[in-house]
């Protein structure tokens, strides 16, 4: 399989996609100058929930990219998606970020959140591959379509550059990824629920089932709470 990359140390550290790694008994990076360098499959790390994965290869002094602000972005901003399109050759694609905050349901039971929607023509080989803003920064890395044909339609799929950044602290560092989790399964409360539980309007949610142990559980949560705020923010549908 082919899919593409980016560099973002100067000494070997590259950026893809899990995906494009996922299951590969050898792996090889060939650089836009040529060069092929293999990787040790024990150095590879990943992190299959935001579908990234770190490589490192033997090289020095290479050219990488400045990772940008990805809170910046806007809907309407203009961005380039780079890779190696269809397997073929890296080449680069133009578009506009299109939506922001989208979720993305990608496998069974995988959801990938908060990603930077673009119609920039993103096709199978450009996974893994960066989405730049028009300074130059990096803005997200280019991991999904969707598409009835397998090819680009418009509608492209990147993780933003803030999420690479914390996955990335954790992963130099030796580190392990650390994610909040409240220990329950719950629904946002519609006007039927509100009205069948008496209350004043819909809003927060309700909690459905309480994992044993769990945060929530421990916290002294029942089946059939609403949770109206969390810490002082009200609990909305967003």
């Amino acid at each position: 399989g082919a899919g593409s990359g980016w560099i973002i140390d100067e000494n070997g550290i590259i950026i893809t996609n899990n995906h494009v790694i996922e299951g590969a008994e050898s792996i090889t990076v060939t650089l836009d100058d040529g060069r092929s360098f293999s990787v040790d499959i024990n150095t590879v790390a990943t992190d299959p929930l935001t579908d990234l994965a770190k490589l490192k290869i033997d090289a020095d002094n290479l050219p990488a990219v400045s990772v940008g602000d990805s809170n910046e972005l806007r809907v309407g901003d203009w961005v380039i998606a780079i890779g190696n399109s269809l397997g073929e050759r890296i080449s680069a694609t133009n578009g506009i970020v299109s939506a922001l905050g989208v979720s993305l349901s990608v496998d069974s039971g995988q959801t990938l959140y908060d990603l930077v929607q673009t119609d920039a023509a993103i096709n199978p080989g450009n996974s893994g591959g960066a989405l730049i803003g028009l300074d130059g920064e990096l803005m997200g890395v280019n991991t999904a379509i969707y598409s009835r044909t397998g090819t680009s339609n418009g509608i492209g799929f990147a993780i933003p550059a803030n999420m690479v950044k914390s996955v990335l602290s954790a992963a130099l560092d030796g580190g392990t990824l650390v994610r909040p989790w409240m220990g329950f399964q719950g629904q946002t409360v519609n006007s039927d629920i509100a009205s069948s539980m008496g209350l004043d309007r819909p809003g927060g949610v309700i909690i459905d089932s309480l994992y044993p142990d769990g945060p929530a559980e421990k916290a002294g949560l029942n089946v059939g709470d609403v949770i109206m705020a969390i810490d002082g923010h009200e609990v909305i549908d967003d």
